[in-house]
């Protein structure tokens, strides 16, 4: 049986009842893609995820990469492959590729809708599949004759690479000294060394592009001295795409890693076997800007692929809950004699189950509100509507940490204490697959950026630098939806105290940040609290969703929900749990941010 199931119907509910996603199909960009066709991808997938990407979920991880250390090449399973093949078989490359290039024209959420699945079911076969949103990159912001490049890289299928991280720079990314040096006929010869690349190597396809952060010779210090480069394994034909000989870019180590074993984290030598040749992407000098287009989506697919973890995980947990029995019924706990039941009847399971299914629904909806939020991007650019869409890549910005950060934080923690602890000792065995999903989600919090760095760039670069209107706006939304009272009134009025305490936790690190500009140790109270202002947000905005779906819920059960009656009832007590149990923990937040000094910093280092 697969270890796989699919919430499609949770889906559905999200993109179409709660978000309105159904509006922007069969219209403007959208007008190919009807719900009913959207509706007929999701339902495909989700065959596809639960058996023939599943299918080797377990054996990739046990069997992981084969490396051959002489060659610097890297062969994966057979199964693994196999499981890849089905996925470009089926044309779902078809939904990152550009539209020229054989590209289908997909509202952002409906395309992270179907990421999900892949994620929660195979999450190394999206990320080997990652060259064709990099081919995308390429082709939008490169020159004529990388347009061509790109072209290769959908056509024949390769590989792509984001090489930014180096040995000793980290995620200090403009501490990096791999170097760049022109040549007479225009290509670039880059000499260094990179760490921690993803899908470095692969036997899955014939070539793979690297698109390599490097300093130009005579490029100033820090990010902005970074030029990116695309730097090919094969060089080749740039009119056939028939492959050349091997280039100077080489893995030689393969991280032995905790998770995720079947995707290949690499270290990467560039130069010093033979030159490593790189074309300068769109003949500018704009790297960390360009890299960021990589890293947006990149933010995205990790918070993605963790919560579609979480999923998996609360899944689990259930159908193991409903099946096993221990113990008798709290109530007679002292009758030995009494009957055992299945664990769903113990409260604290209830509570556990609980807190699982409201945090895998109410981030699957962050997830594709965020996604949404993507698609009015794209319809108000196709319409020339720059207000618009300059408010909605505020918004974007703005959520990005949150979905990774946020995301990436609460699902690797419930599912090694809620799901995994579900299972009792047998989570802890490889019988049941709660145990890899724990290993494999603890990468989502490191990712594109640990959770300390998210809140650091959710604070100062999405709140303090945008003047907080992004925040701000979304606050409004926020709050007017609270005020509306309603079914749900007495929870409306907890969410507005949650979003009080929310609006004070960002006001004092405002505070702080000014006042570090006379006095420049206030600025340590800013970074001792910007996590738990990351997941403040989080946590106010999953509330926000949760409650919203839980009005729309009660529309439903009042006009007669007939077989989704369950649900329905399920989507209130998880709306109603949350707030309840989650939200109070705001005001503690705000009262320990307001209390926090940096008494830490002063501490000695032989003191801890």
């Amino acid at each position: 049986m697969s270890h796989y199931t699919a919430n499609l119907r949770d889906i559905e509910f999200c993109l179409f009842d709660l978000l309105g996603r159904d509006k922007v199909l069969g219209s403007s960009i959208y007008s190919e893609l009807d719900r009913d066709t959207a509706m007929g991808m999701l339902e495909e997938m989700k065959r596809l995820t639960e058996n023939d990407l599943a299918a080797s979920f377990v054996e990739g991880d046990r069997i992981g990469t084969d490396f051959n250390k002489a060659t610097g090449d890297i062969k994966l399973p057979e199964s693994f492959k196999k499981s890849y093949k089905a996925y470009v078989d089926g044309e779902w490359w078809r939904l990152d590729a550009p539209v020229d290039l054989g590209g289908m024209k997909v509202p952002a959420s409906v395309r992270w809708a179907i990421a999900e699945m892949v994620l929660g079911s195979n999450p190394a076969i999206h990320i080997y599949a990652s060259g064709y949103a990099f081919a995308q990159v390429a082709y939008v912001l490169g020159t004529d004759v990388q347009k061509k490049m790109a072209k290769h890289m959908v056509d024949r299928h390769w590989g792509a690479t984001m090489q930014l991280t180096e040995p000793d720079a980290g995620s200090d990314v403009g501490a990096g000294r791999s170097k760049a040096v022109q040549q007479p006929d225009g290509t670039w010869h880059i000499t260094g060394t990179k760490r921690f690349i993803t899908s470095g190597d692969a036997d899955i396809y014939d070539n793979i592009m690297h698109f390599t952060l490097a300093r130009r010779e005579g490029g100033g210090p820090g990010t902005k001295g970074l030029s990116l480069f695309l730097i090919p394994k094969f060089m080749f034909d740039l009119e056939t795409g028939e492959l050349g000989k091997r280039n100077g870019v080489y893995v030689t180590n393969v991280e032995h890693k905790m998770g995720l074993n079947v995707s290949a984290t690499c270290e990467m030598n560039l130069g010093e076997k033979e030159p490593a040749v790189g074309y300068l992407l769109g003949d500018v000098h704009e790297g960390i800007f360009q890299m960021f287009k990589v890293i947006e989506f990149a933010r995205m697919m990790v918070g993605t692929k963790a919560i579609a973890t979480l999923s998996a995980g609360y899944l689990q947990a259930l159908a193991y809950a409903k099946t096993r029995v221990q113990g008798g019924d709290m109530k007679v706990m002292n009758d030995k004699a009494s009957p055992r039941v299945t664990i769903i009847k113990h409260p604290d399971v209830r509570r556990s189950l609980m807190v699982q299914k409201a945090y895998s629904e109410g981030m699957r909806a962050l997830v594709l509100y965020t996604a949404s939020i993507q698609d009015e991007i794209e319809l108000a650019h196709a319409a020339g509507d720059t207000e618009k869409l300059e408010t909605m890549e505020k918004l974007n910005d703005l959520l990005l940490p949150v979905v990774k950060g946020f995301g990436s934080e609460k699902s690797w923690t419930l599912l090694g204490t809620e799901s995994l602890q579900t299972f009792g000792g047998s989570g802890f065995t490889q019988d049941w697959p709660l145990e890899q999903y724990v290993r494999d989600a603890k990468i989502d919090t490191l990712y594109e950026g640990t959770t300390a760095i998210q809140g650091l760039d959710f604070f100062f670069r999405k709140v303090v630098k945008d003047g907080g209107r992004a925040l701000g706006l979304l606050g409004k939304e926020i709050q007017a939806f609270a005020e509306t009272g309603g079914v749900h009134a007495a929870e409306k009025q907890a969410l507005l105290k949650a979003l009080a305490d929310l609006n004070g936790i960002i006001g004092v690190l405002v505070g702080h940040a000014m006042a570090s500009q006379e006095k420049a140790d206030e600025i340590y109270k800013v970074g001792l609290s910007t996590s738990r202002a990351l997941m403040a947000v989080g946590d106010v905005i999953i509330s926000w969703l949760l409650l919203r779906q839980a009005d729309i819920a009660a529309e439903k059960l009042a006009a007669g929900a007939g077989k989704d009656t369950d649900f329905y009832t399920g989507k209130i007590a998880s709306a109603k749990f949350f707030v309840a149990t989650v939200l109070p923990h705001i005001t503690a937040d705000r009262k320990i941010v307001e209390a926090t000094d940096s008494t830490i910093m002063e501490i000695p280092e032989s003191a801890f």
